[in-house]
């Protein structure tokens, strides 16, 4: 980890049930450095919790998870027990994680002949540090820490926010540094002996909650098997970490919806929430109506220049007061110029899926809502685009999701000056306009009419402004920038005009010919930016890494534009890419090329587990299975490609799929066709 700045993660081992996580050593020891601790709702709760046998740190052995809230972790204590070669004595530390709670059950283990007498000692701390704190390496002093009547335990906070530790059996004492639990122990031969603490935090300050009422997520049931092992190793870490992220706000606590990633974003973030429930959505249409109503319970009313704020806009993020980013971005922050779109295409998505009539049409007023701001706000200087640019000053300069500040460059590396309008947003936005005219439609509300023409203005618009060359041909552009100069390096953005009907059918070949070359694809998925640009670098957060969702987006804008063979091989890189990281995909990974370095590195920041790099299974499931849903035109239809990810023929099963109220299997056989089964709708498979 680097002395200051940003703490590096990917050493670090993560467990999570929203709002809390608690990040910690291989080992299992958590130290008081780095983003190290047990956090809940963006405060640091526990910074040290360091354990030893005998007066000597156990020597670690494994650890891995079991389950996304729960680790374990196998040490030996070498100094005890039997003399001779062999370990005797051995530690287990099983640790798991729920809302507000962490529970820790300590497990002493002896092989040897005889007796071993040691005390189990725990070094805690808590500095009660903000995430935005966290994040830019700032370290706080310890809490002061009470000890609390007989068996009460320890306690500590500041305000509201309120934390006590409990350890039966152990005798406790509070200084300077924290808190120390002792446990005198005497272990027989061939014996066992199990210790714990519980960690609970009580906070009515935060704005994410766990879920009410809900008895469980609609993808529980979810499952695969087939020849190729990836694609069920995946989807079973997937859904696990999907059920370890869903969270609501306190305002809406029925409103489920997933968290963006831990530990930097367990909180509502609308772009990445949205996208979440989008990919999500073969396994289940109640993630993508909790996320849509707890975003458009958050709808913008007026413009506020310091937030954001636009009448009818979707909010970027969601904070507890005075706990946010490092930069000072207020609790409720709107600077995002795609939320808004994306809602919308998730609310006709979810509609398709099966999202009930009435659900939808309760929507409808943010739906008129957000289409008006895509004219009204969203283009500001009326030139048929939306573009952003930060009037606060102290907001973020890129409001897309590469919302780094040198994320948006020209080929040879310069950085466009706001204000930006990227190629993908005006995918979004002409997929808004016509299928929110859809939507209208369906419902028989006014207004389809207007927007089908707004669409078709904005995409011969695009095809004047955005298009440029180089040696290998044309290709749309990044954006354009303040003086409407197209930013021309070569990126994945793209990608995202895929299945948007923005682009014509040749436009589109050309775009996918582009994403599949050496210059874009890794080998383990797509670079967000080309190789062969200037700006390029495999471990630049958005210029030249490459990030799980991004590609799995594009795989589904490559399966719906009828390019089965280039999604097939961006979907098999990005599998390998999986298994390599044990079966979780992380938020992003460095770009190198896969035959200069065999192996997908780790960009050291990276959220594991983070929403919509889990999500990204349902595009590679759906674009396996060449699944299409239609609940309410009736239709439900499976077409898989050919050849599929790893030759022609891999069959693949996968149970707990979902259309409307209805569960369903699907799957490719030998032969390579599809089948559906459990399913009333009338459909067809071929």
């Amino acid at each position: 980890m680097p002395p200051s700045g940003q703490p590096w993660l990917h050493e670090l081992v993560t467990t999570v049930s929203a709002p809390t996580a608690v990040l910690g050593e291989r080992s299992g020891q958590i130290r008081p450095a780095g983003a190290q601790g047990a956090l809940h709702a963006d405060a640091r709760v526990l910074s040290a919790a360091v354990l030893e046998v005998g007066g000597a740190e156990p020597t670690p052995l494994s650890s891995g998870l079991l389950a996304a809230d729960t680790a374990l972790f196998v040490s030996a204590c070498r100094d005890l027990g039997d003399d001779g070669p062999d370990p005797t004595v051995r530690v287990e530390r099983e640790r798991t994680v729920s809302p507000g709670r962490v529970r820790e059950r300590i497990r002493l283990i002896s092989a040897a002949a005889g007796p071993v007498s040691a005390d189990i000692t725990l070094r805690v701390a808590a500095d009660l540090a903000s995430i935005g704190e966290i994040k830019a390496g700032q370290l706080r002093p310890p809490a002061p820490v009470e000890v609390a009547a007989p068996g009460a335990g320890l306690s500590w906070g500041a305000g509201p926010l309120q934390v006590r530790l409990s350890a039966p059996g152990a005798v406790l004492s509070a200084d300077r540094d924290g808190a120390l639990l002792r446990w005198p122990a005497r272990l027989e031969g061939r014996g066992q002996l199990e210790f714990g603490w519980e960690l609970a935090v009580t906070d009515p300050a935060a704005v994410v909650v766990p879920v009410a009422g809900q008895a469980g997520p609609s993808w529980a049931g979810v499952r695969a098997a087939g020849d190729d092992p990836r694609l069920p190793a995946l989807l079973d870490q997937a859904m696990s970490d999907a059920a370890a992220l869903l969270i609501a706000t306190s305002r809406a606590p029925g409103d489920g919806f997933l968290a963006g990633g831990a530990p930097w974003y367990l909180t509502l973030f609308g772009r990445d929430s949205i996208w979440a429930a989008r990919l999500m959505l073969p396994f289940g249409w109640p993630l993508a109506a909790g996320t849509l109503r707890a975003l458009a319970g958050l709808q913008g009313r007026r413009l506020d220049r310091a937030t954001g704020e636009a009448p009818g806009k979707i909010p970027h993020e969601l904070r507890t007061a005075g706990r946010g980013a490092a930069g000072g971005l207020p609790a409720l922050y709107y600077g995002t110029i795609d939320a808004t779109p994306l809602w919308i295409c998730l609310l006709h998505d979810a509609w398709r899926w099966g999202m009930p009539a009435d659900q939808v049409r309760a929507l409808l007023p943010s739906l008129a809502a957000a289409l008006a701001y895509l004219r009204d706000y969203g283009d500001a200087d009326g030139d048929g685009f939306l573009e952003y640019i930060d009037e606060s000053g102290t907001g973020l300069a890129n409001q897309g999701w590469k919302d780094s500040g040198d994320a948006i460059r020209f080929a040879d590396g310069r950085i466009a000056a706001p204000p930006v309008a990227l190629c993908e947003v005006q995918g979004y936005a002409y997929e808004a306009a016509s299928r929110g005219a859809d939507l209208l439609e369906a419902f028989r509300e006014p207004g389809a009419a207007t927007w089908r023409t707004w669409a078709g203005q904005l995409a011969a618009a695009f095809r004047a402004a955005f298009w440029v060359a180089d040696d290998a041909g044309p290709y749309p552009a990044l954006a354009l920038d303040e003086k409407k100069r197209p930013a021309d390096s070569l990126t994945s953005n793209i990608g995202h005009l895929l299945g948007t009907g923005l682009l014509s059918a040749a436009e589109e070949d050309q775009v996918a010919a582009r994403l599949v070359g050496r210059q874009m694809n890794s080998g383990f998925g797509l670079r967000t930016m080309s190789a062969g640009n200037g700006g390029y670098s495999p471990l630049s957060y958005h210029c030249g890494s490459v990030w799980s969702h991004d590609t799995a987006i594009v795989i589904r804008g490559l399966a719906a534009s009828g390019h089965a063979a280039e999604a097939a091989a961006l979907g098999d890189g990005l599998l390998d890419a999986a298994a390599a990281f044990g079966g979780r995909l992380p938020e992003l990974f460095a770009g190198d090329s896969r035959s200069a370095v065999p192996w997908p590195s780790p960009y050291p920041a990276s959220c594991r587990p983070q929403a919509w790099a889990a999500a990204s299974v349902g595009a590679l499931v759906q674009a396996r299975l060449g699944l299409e849903v239609d609940v309410p035109g009736g239709r439900v239809r499976i077409d898989p490609p050919a050849p599929g990810p790893a030759g022609p023929g891999t069959r693949l099963h996968v149970d707990g799929l979902v259309a409307g109220d209805e569960t369903f299997s699907a799957g490719v056989d030998g032969a390579g066709g599809g089948y559906l089964r459990g399913l009333r709708f009338l459909a067809r498979a071929r």
